[in-house]
């Protein structure tokens, strides 16, 4: 695929106002199309959406007979029948039957900032008004609006916009490969997780609302997988002192580590679990916060009413949709397959340590990523102005490969990863296809390096 340098000129605000776009054409199982005929691996999901694969007929199906009945019903007016079905299959998602009530948005962004108000919200219900902060962590991802940038911990995302955030508490991640505490897996004894206890009483017990994290990490880092004894010892913290756990899965989840949930691989149940994504699986904009029922009822029994709302909340549309995607994923065993498959995905990935820039590989499900430094031994990131995993990307994009890019998870500013969470449908083979071509872009990114004297 030859590549463009003009820019796309037409009446769009790109992204990126240098970069020329493709002209998407169509998608079908693992695979995208433009409309110059390229086809291309989805090796991403697109931003870790697509679960289930393009093109699903079942799912065309669903939305044009909810289009066929209505599209839009605001949530002040009307439930619908679409809106409790797709709330009783998420429910049937839920690790425990404590999390049984689902608030339904728009996409993940909106979901965060409505856990984060729907926390406040209730424990000034429940008689305890002076818990308002939430602690998060560096090198976290949360969303793009302004309350999801202060909970998130990622330095570029949020320096342009620094006067307009809220200050907000943040630890240190839980990045084995960059440990903060300059431990290795043989000698940790979970400080990245004591350092939430550290903060609470720092912060003041009764001051703190919730506690809000990435099971996983994803966009700032690469699917960071915590060691086991991580969100068990954050639960008990959380309950010691108090605070609510509220699991960010709108990347993780809905089977993209494998379970059902992201904390079902540590066997912990959040207070809340925010979702979107894969929810949806991207054939409509679509996030939920599911909360315990003790949540609900505090606030049933107070005021009455949860003082939010989006206007496409709920709408009958997007909730058929979501039913149909959750329906698709159950009838034809996808969590199974993400586990199974991603075992096999994650052996294929480790085989590229042999390559001179990669760092790590790792991941857990159909979560994996892969992190590029300068030297293996010291794990010395390369310049940020060499913007390495933007080449790879671009690299492999030539070959028909897309991947997910991101950079600054070493300290905020520094590091290169890039993402590889394919639909769930993705076959061995097609695995073998992808890492072969990842392979190459890599080995033609350190070859430019080298040439360059990086």
């Amino acid at each position: 695929m030859a590549e463009q340098q003009i820019p796309n000129l037409d009446g769009n605000f790109y992204r990126n106002l240098r970069k020329y776009y493709p002209t998407v054409d169509r998608g079908e199982g693992v695979y995208i199309w433009d409309t110059d005929g390229n086809r291309y691996i989805d090796g991403s999901g697109g931003a870790c959406v697509v679960s289930i694969g393009h093109g699903v007929k079942e799912i065309r199906e669903a939305m044009l007979k909810q289009a066929d009945r209505i599209s839009f019903a605001h949530g002040s007016h009307f439930t619908s029948e679409a809106a409790i079905e797709c709330s009783e299959q998420v429910v049937s998602l839920m690790p425990s039957p404590e999390l049984n009530k689902c608030y339904f948005l728009s996409e993940g962004s909106t979901a965060i900032e409505t856990a984060v108000k729907l926390a406040r919200q209730y424990w000034r219900e429940a008689g305890k008004p002076d818990k308002f902060k939430t602690i998060s962590r560096w090198t976290s991802y949360h969303g793009n609006t302004a309350g999801a940038l202060a909970l998130g911990g990622h330095t570029a995302r949020r320096r342009h916009y620094q006067p307009l955030i809220l200050h907000t508490p943040h630890i240190e991640p839980a990045y084995c490969y960059r440990c903060s505490f300059e431990k290795t897996p043989e000698t940790c004894n979970l400080e990245c997780a004591d350092a939430l206890e550290r903060m609470l009483k720092y912060e003041g017990p009764d001051s703190v609302s919730a506690f809000i994290a990435e099971p996983v990490v994803g966009a700032t880092a690469g699917a960071l997988v915590p060691k086991d004894g991580y969100w068990q010892r954050i639960r008990a913290i959380c309950d010691q002192y108090d605070v609510l756990i509220i699991s960010d899965e709108v990347m993780a989840g809905v089977g993209r580590c494998g379970q059902n949930t992201a904390l079902d691989n540590w066997n912990v149940v959040a207070d809340m679990v925010v979702m979107a994504k894969g929810l949806s699986s991207g054939y409509i904009p679509l996030g939920a916060v599911v909360v315990k029922e003790k949540i609900w009822e505090t606030i049933r029994r107070g005021s009455g009413a949860f003082v939010h709302g989006h206007t496409y909340s709920m709408n009958p549309l997007a909730m058929a949709v979501g039913a149909a995607v959750l329906k698709y994923v159950k009838e034809h065993d996808l969590v199974r397959k993400a586990r199974e498959m991603g075992q096999y995905l994650l052996e294929q990935l480790h085989t590229l340590r042999n390559l001179e820039i990669v760092g790590d590989t790792r991941g857990i499900g159909m979560f994996c990523g892969v992190e590029f430094v300068r030297d293996q031994t010291t794990k010395t990131p390369f310049d940020p102005k060499l913007k390495v995993n933007a080449k790879v990307f671009q690299a492999a994009f030539q070959r028909g490969l897309i991947t997910y890019p991101g950079s600054g998870g070493a300290d905020g500013i520094q590091g290169d990863h890039t993402l590889i969470c394919p639909p769930f449908i993705i076959t061995r083979e097609q695995v073998d296809t992808l890492i072969t071509l990842l392979r190459e872009a890599i080995e033609t990114v350190t070859q430019e390096l080298y040439v360059q004297g990086a």
